[in-house]
């Protein structure tokens, strides 16, 4: 196995998360080996809306400056002030760069601002209802009918001149630039629950391209937003209100029912290797190689199985590697009847099944659907697992789906995490992407 990125090879040396788990290292990785999921009932919507019985939320965030950890005088006075600016994706996003320029031992200045850049990836970020009530009680007549030709002279002066700036989703890496004077590339992926490993790939590409140095690579999303809750239900699979919060989302399990919805975030630091090793940075992980596939229909149906095969395929190709070379595979695994089958032939046809299948694990089992920044989290799971040797067992993994052929990590079996792993995402649409990484050499 060796490195698509050629001499400029791009390693790991920072880690910052959220997620329904816990916002640090130590949190995730107790609460992806204790068997507790944080999916509970959900208190926060709309008492008439009634959208979706539970979720996982990411309630350790409150989105108080001091979740923005050990900041400079100077960030903190930024961050403190720019928080009416920001919708609560970016406030996660900002956190968990933050976190992990802290966890890298990085410092504004540290390293050559022109050299020093950011990708994020995120979901579309949708406005919230009640930021244009009263624009729409000023356009209603005595009937209480909206009024539409009244929008533009009354109603639209009633909402802020400031709103659209919260819920553009190139805000977080315009946020992390500024906080932290990175004047090198800037990026940012709307690709919904891929954006994670296509952001991580990008900020490698302009590592390896000798465009900077030192890259932030991350994602936010929520799916627990009143509207994108909604707009979940009406579009794709959820799982049954039947069923208890905890046990709810099972990737691969026979009984599987949909999805459970979640919000979270994550962000690592990249640098190119001669320059981490230079400063004595601890190194989490080398990225290997990268990939990206979507295949739909000339009537737009998504064929995930292809583009996730695809995927497989070109990650292993760029990085010069064997299907029997994969440590384990970190799947989407977003516990949808299609989803998962479709995902399990993907990778059963390309890494083998039976004696020759790669180890799988999903924390998606925990905490369901984090929309971008899924993708992300699951990824520093993967990488805690390296560090620790072993896999963390797949929850509610109960009864074996013919369907998906897969060797599940389970409590009993404890298999080792080896030393690489292929991280996999995909959307809805059919867009998938994947994201090859090893222990450090």
């Amino acid at each position: 196995m060796q490195s698509f990125f050629g001499n400029r090879r791009v390693v790991i040396t920072g880690i910052g998360l959220v997620s329904p788990l816990g916002n640090s290292k130590h949190a995730l990785w107790e609460g992806l080996n204790g068997g507790r999921s944080p999916v509970s009932g959900i208190d926060d919507f709309p008492s008439a809306a009634e959208i979706v019985s539970y979720g996982a939320a990411a309630k350790e965030f409150s989105g108080q400056i001091n979740d923005f950890g050990e900041l400079e005088k100077d960030q903190k006075k930024m961050i403190r002030k720019a928080l009416k600016l920001m919708c609560r994706e970016t406030m996660m996003g900002v956190a968990v760069a933050q976190a992990a320029l802290q966890d890298a031992s990085l410092k504004t200045g540290d390293l050559p601002a022109e050299r020093s850049g950011c990708v994020y990836g995120s979901d579309y970020m949708l406005t919230m209802p009640e930021d244009f009530l009263a624009g729409i009680r000023t356009c209603q007549d005595e009937s209480g009918q909206f009024q539409y030709q009244r929008w533009g002279q009354e109603g639209m002066p009633q909402v802020t001149p400031l709103w659209l700036l919260r819920y553009l989703p190139n805000m977080p890496a315009s946020h992390i630039a500024i906080y932290n004077d990175l004047r090198g590339p800037n990026n940012s992926l709307t690709l919904r629950e891929a954006s994670s490993n296509a952001a991580v790939g990008e900020a490698a590409f302009t590592i390896a391209r000798n465009h900077a140095d030192m890259m932030i690579a991350g994602a936010t999303g929520t799916r627990l937003h009143p509207m994108n809750a909604i707009h979940a239900m009406q579009q794709e699979e959820i799982a049954s209100p039947d069923v208890p919060p905890a046990e709810a989302s099972r990737p691969f399990d026979r009984d599987r029912t949909g999805m459970v919805l979640g919000e979270g975030a994550g962000a690592l630091v990249l640098e190119e290797l001669h320059s981490a090793e230079t400063r004595g940075a601890t190194i989490y992980g080398e990225i290997v190689s990268r990939a990206s596939s979507t295949v739909a229909s000339p009537s737009g149906i998504a064929d995930r199985r292809q583009a996730l095969s695809n995927v497989i395929t070109a990650a292993l190709r760029d990085a010069a590697a064997e299907p029997g070379q994969i440590g384990h595979v970190h799947a989407h695994g977003i516990s949808t009847r299609s989803g998962d089958a479709e995902e399990a032939a993907a990778i059963a046809h390309v890494l083998g099944t039976g004696p020759d299948a790669r180890p799988v694990t999903a924390a998606k089992s925990y905490f369901g659907n984090l929309g971008a920044g899924s993708g992300m989290v699951e990824l520093i799971a993967s990488l805690l697992a390296l560090q620790h040797g072993n896999l963390f067992p797949m929850l509610n993994y109960q009864n074996p789906d013919p369907d998906c052929p897969l060797l599940i990590a389970t409590a009993a079996n404890g298999l080792a995490a080896g030393e690489n792993f292929l991280n996999l995402s995909c959307t809805p649409q059919g867009q998938a992407t994947g994201i090859l990484i090893r222990s450090p050499t």
